[in-house]
């Protein structure tokens, strides 16, 4: 590959003028650069440069389009540390990630205020373009449907939203559910009382609670009844007023549950509907609720769609690969589209 090359031939930076160069504060410099100067290598690495540190300034030496695009993710780096906040490996490495891909909206994101900060001190922010839309629909709609692939921050960024809501008096309760339906496998029964039985559909809105208020606190809402975890099926007959309702997993309800989960808002309640159409558990013939919900209420006022694709993947980032992979071989192997296509 080009950039191999360009680091086995190292550029000698002595008798050469910098293609570009950054200036900084000696303050910025040690947190721009990283312990060891790992940032720097790594964006050496994956941009086919060469940067070279020299008093208050970083001389970058390469391909001019290379060079250029070094300059400008090493003064986004800066404007975070202008921020006053610590940079990050995750940072680094969604900064790394937009440039290139040439979005400069993504490398924005990380400018974007928190929407919380976690028990532990972490600020919880949207980290790509497609995840700051989808943060300004829920400030802005009371419907709001995401669809996505895993790892996009679908539920974590609205359950963030949800319990900044609530902290905020905005809302005094948040009411999370989702359809219990087994990914292809056969559990058959579980020990203990209903709620024993149904936890372990549940665990993953419980676990991104923990890790944003604190298992403690989290089980005090939980016992005072300002925070129910209920299956979907528990909610007909409901109306809800002045709650903020998630409901995860739309993609395995049914045309009529997806219709009765909508209709539970009450005054002051709103609504975030997340989903990934690529991975319904529902019957071969039977049409996914998501996708009909979607085609029936795209385009009413007050109801924002959200898409979000896999460059907005924010796991592993071998996570955006394998899901490349499984939507190219499903376009190879089905090249008129499933039945549940993404509306």
């Amino acid at each position: 590959m080009e950039e191999s090359s360009t680091k086995s031939e190292p550029i000698a930076t002595e008798s050469k003028i910098p293609a570009a160069v950054v200036s900084c504060t000696g303050a910025e410099l040690q947190p721009l650069v990283g312990a060891h100067d790992q940032n720097l290598r790594l964006i050496e690495e994956r941009l086919g440069v060469e940067i070279v540190p020299r008093g208050e300034q970083l001389q970058v030496y390469g391909g001019g389009e290379a060079a250029q695009a070094t300059q400008q993710l090493l003064n986004q780096l800066l404007a975070v540390i202008r921020q006053g906040r610590g940079l990050t490996d995750s940072d680094v490495h969604y900064a790394l990630q937009a440039t290139k891909r040439d979005a400069g909206e993504d490398a924005e994101a990380l400018l974007s205020e928190p929407i919380i900060v976690t028990h532990r001190g972490k600020p919880i922010r949207p980290c790509t373009a497609g995840q700051v839309e989808y943060v300004q629909a829920i400030a802005e709609c009371d419907v709001v449907f995401c669809i996505g692939p895993a790892g996009t921050g679908k539920t974590y960024l609205a359950m963030a939203m949800a319990v900044s809501a609530m902290r905020e008096g905005r809302v005094s309760r948040i009411v999370l559910t989702r359809p219990l339906v087994e990914a292809g496998e056969e559990l058959g029964f579980l020990p203990g009382d209903i709620m024993d039985k149904v936890d372990p559909y549940l665990r993953p809105l419980h676990d991104a609670l923990h890790d944003i208020m604190g298992a403690d606190r989290f089980h005090r809402h939980l016992s005072r009844g300002s925070i129910e975890v209920v299956p979907l099926a528990y909610m007909r007959g409901r109306t809800i007023n002045d709650a903020f309702i998630v409901l995860d997993e739309a993609q395995n309800t049914t045309p009529g549950q997806a219709k009765m989960a909508l209709t539970r808002m009450g005054l002051g309640s709103r609504m975030i509907v997340t989903g990934d159409i690529t991975q319904t558990d529902l019957p071969a013939t039977a049409t996914s609720g998501l996708v009909h919900a979607i085609q029936v209420l795209e385009g009413v006022p007050g109801i924002r769609v959200c898409r979000m694709t896999g460059n907005d993947i924010v796991r592993h980032s071998l996570v955006q690969r394998i899901v490349s992979a499984y939507d190219k071989a499903e376009k190879q192997s089905s090249p008129e589209g499933a039945s549940n296509e993404q509306p």
